[in-house]
């Protein structure tokens, strides 16, 4: 993964858009999808049980990343999202189908989610999941894009005052730069 570090802690399909910044792709290749993996572990039950990764796994789940950006940004502003990308999330979801399987752990019956098919395809499928949560949302019309002339990063406020995708990075870049030119000029 390059030196940014990706924000994390959005809704998981933001995460996701968010590898996108105005620097680089942050999941141009396996070692980068597995760092970006191991980050969103706690998440997404699909990276737990991650093979190796090769650049067909990348290159799906950047497939699947760029339907989710294509479809959030419509349904953002209160747009249709093109039905391309709908069909594309929720093929990506029926190439993996979703179980709940039953166990007995020794005293009751266990329940746990899981999902059938190639690695790749599980995460996939699982990203494209969670894209359906968000764009199913009201929320989703509350995205918004960081107020940082120079950052891409999408960001689901839960204060209707919040600018920055980040406090710390952009938020403090842009108080920094204001600061500098009020006192430049005097």
């Amino acid at each position: 993964m390059s030196d940014v570090i990706p924000l994390t802690g959005e809704p998981l399909a933001l995460d996701l858009v968010n590898t996108r910044t105005a620097v680089g792709d942050l999941l141009a290749a396996p070692d980068d999808l597995r760092a970006w993996l191991d980050l969103q572990a706690d998440r997404l039950p699909e990276a737990r049980d991650a093979g190796s990764l090769d650049i067909h796994d990348v290159r799906a789940i950047q497939a699947v990343r760029e339907h989710v950006a294509n479809a959030v940004e419509r349904a953002r502003r209160g747009e249709r999202p093109d039905g391309t990308d709908l069909d594309a999330l929720n093929d990506a979801q029926r190439a993996a189908p979703a179980i709940t399987e039953l166990t007995w752990d020794g005293s009751a019956v266990a329940a746990l989610r899981r999902r059938s098919g190639p690695w790749g395809a599980r995460l996939a499928a699982g990203l494209a999941e969670a894209a359906a949560g968000l764009l199913a949302d009201p929320a989703v019309t509350r995205i918004r894009q960081c107020a940082a002339d120079d950052c891409v990063l999408l960001f689901l406020p839960a204060h209707p005052r919040r600018r920055w995708c980040s406090a710390a990075r952009c938020g403090n870049r842009v108080r920094v730069a204001r600061h500098y030119r009020r006192h430049k000029s005097g």
